[in-house]
């Protein structure tokens, strides 16, 4: 399996690293991708690569609940990157109206910055929307034809909503929130084209049951798999098989199946 949305890196997880990556490895998960959010949380997030190469991957990207009045010299600095070696993807980006609408304008223009950067660099987008789907579904509308791709990580949205994502050729990021009983997912991701279906936990957030109010970790990718392969009714094995395949094709499909 692979973790496609994990921010270990934080301090949630700094007195047992270690033993939260052999977790991983035990439950079967294979890679872990690492999203960025600002300036702050690049040297932490190219440190865990280091120490788990081939295990960790990074990507680069501002955060929207990082957008503020400094947000540009944050643009710049993830150009930088970019310029200067590979990432697997631009992000963590994305809207958020949920905390604070102050910024819903710049907001707007570090996404359309941010996808103008994946066009460039030839990488797909991992998309945050809080309270801000529909709005975030047409920003990415604006792209249509130029090649751009990505996944709406977190997805907690409609059947119809889905059906738009994956009509434009994005993924649907499936995580804890899947497995909430009063979630309404059993209802909507029957309905998903399983193509476009990818797995992820967003630890240190959104901890699936049976282990709500603790902290989540990568290991519990698993559960998610196992809660999302009863309502497409297969396998566990097919359901792995399934999104390792899909986020190989959106993250790694330079490289061979193998990797």
């Amino acid at each position: 399996m692979i973790d496609t949305h994990a921010h270990i890196y934080l301090d949630d997880f700094e007195t047992d690293l270690d033993q939260v990556i052999d977790r991983a490895l035990e439950a079967g998960v294979q890679k872990i991708l690492l999203p960025n959010i600002d300036s702050s949380t690049i040297e932490s997030m190219l440190r865990l690569e280091e120490a788990y190469p081939s295990i960790c991957y990074p990507m680069m990207g501002l955060h929207p609940c990082s957008v503020k009045d400094d947000f540009e010299k944050e643009l710049e600095l993830v150009e930088e990157w970019l310029t200067k070696r590979s990432f697997v993807a631009v992000g963590e980006m994305g809207t958020d109206l949920y905390w604070d609408k102050t910024y819903w304008d710049q907001q707007k223009v570090a996404f359309r910055f941010q996808c103008e950067l994946a066009l460039k660099h030839d990488l797909p987008i991992v998309i945050h929307c809080r309270e801000t789907i529909d709005e975030t579904i047409k920003l990415v509308e604006e792209f249509k034809g130029k090649g751009l791709r990505g996944v709406f990580h977190c997805f907690t949205g409609s059947q119809s909503q889905a059906k738009q994502i994956t009509d434009i050729g994005f993924y649907v990021g499936l995580g804890g929130v899947s497995t909430f009983k009063n979630a309404g997912m059993d209802q909507v991701i029957p309905h998903i084209d399983r193509t476009k279906i990818i797995l992820e936990t967003d630890s240190p957030y959104l901890t699936p049951t049976p282990h709500r109010g603790k902290r989540n970790q990568p290991a519990y990718v698993a559960l998610v798999a196992g809660k999302v392969s009863e309502y497409l009714n297969i396998s566990i094995k097919e359901m792995d098989d399934l999104t390792t395949a899909n986020a190989n094709e959106l993250f790694f499909s330079s490289e061979s199946p193998a990797d």
